[in-house]
């Protein structure tokens, strides 16, 4: 069994069980850095897989018979002893540009606007022209110096009235066909199609490893949609204000534990 553990986005290993546990046992490693053998899905905590014991026993596990007349060192070998300077896998990944992720988001962006032509596209010659003369309306008073809240009002919800509801559903599909897409792509990569096309995806900030999609795409995608919505433009510049910062994360990265990186 070979194992690995990583510490502030640093890695290090492989080991082995008995090497491990000797270090448990002298204290050469926390309970809090993180491990990853073969059947694991996730890197957890030792605390974790020891029960909070600095013993790990996984389950099944029989450990190798000594060879014969094998001098077995009771201190753990350089390789184990090569911990104090891991190598830092998680930190070579180069974070991915501010315009890059900006393009990246336009590209997505992009991708939903023919629901709205969806709506449109039921509609009669009478309908077509009547929907034309509103958003015509529509725009001209709120262009003005001086808009007047309730007719602009009124005007959205004859426009809204008029969408039948067989292009609600038909846009309603395209909408849930690209996210199922979107999100397919996400788990499978870490990149939606954005990403995807400018070279860029989704890891997890602290390993580096591709991130849930619990975490890289409900939690940064979907959890996001509401706010952004009630909230734009403010919430969208706020949001994109964490990004400035050192690691780059946006707001919806540091709640989902997420970083951006170049492919």
């Amino acid at each position: 069994m070979q194992i690995y553990l990583a510490r502030n986005n640093q890695q290090a290993g492989p080991y082995t069980l008995e090497q491990l546990n000797q270090m448990l046992a002298n204290q050469q490693v926390l309970l809090t850095d993180l491990a990853w053998h073969q059947g694991m899905t996730e890197w957890k905590a030792l605390g974790e897989l020891t029960q909070g014991k600095f013993l790990y026993e996984p389950a099944g596990y029989v450990p190798p018979a000594p060879a014969p007349e094998q001098n077995i060192s009771q201190q753990p070998t350089a390789q184990s002893q090569a911990y104090a300077q891991p190598t830092a896998k998680a930190d070579t990944a180069e974070l991915a540009s501010i315009p890059a992720r900006f393009l990246a988001k336009i590209i997505d962006v992009l991708l939903w606007i023919p629901s709205t032509f969806i709506l449109t596209a039921f509609f009669n010659p009478e309908e077509q022209e009547r929907f034309a003369a509103l958003n015509e309306q529509i725009m001209t008073e709120a262009m003005s110096g001086n808009p007047n809240q309730n007719l602009v009002m009124e005007i959205q919800s004859q426009m809204f009235a008029m969408f039948s509801t067989t292009a609600w559903t038909a846009a309603g599909l395209y909408l849930l066909i690209m996210l199922v897409i979107q999100g397919f792509l996400i788990a499978k990569s870490g990149q939606s199609i954005g990403k995807k096309l400018t070279k860029i995806k989704i890891v997890d900030a602290e390993t580096g490893e591709k991130a849930s999609l619990m975490r890289a795409f409900t939690l940064r995608s979907i959890v996001f949609i509401l706010p952004t919505v009630y909230f734009f433009p403010l919430f969208t510049v706020i949001d994109g204000i964490f990004g400035l910062g050192k690691k780059r994360q946006t707001l919806h990265d540091k709640l989902a534990k997420t970083k951006v990186i170049k492919q």
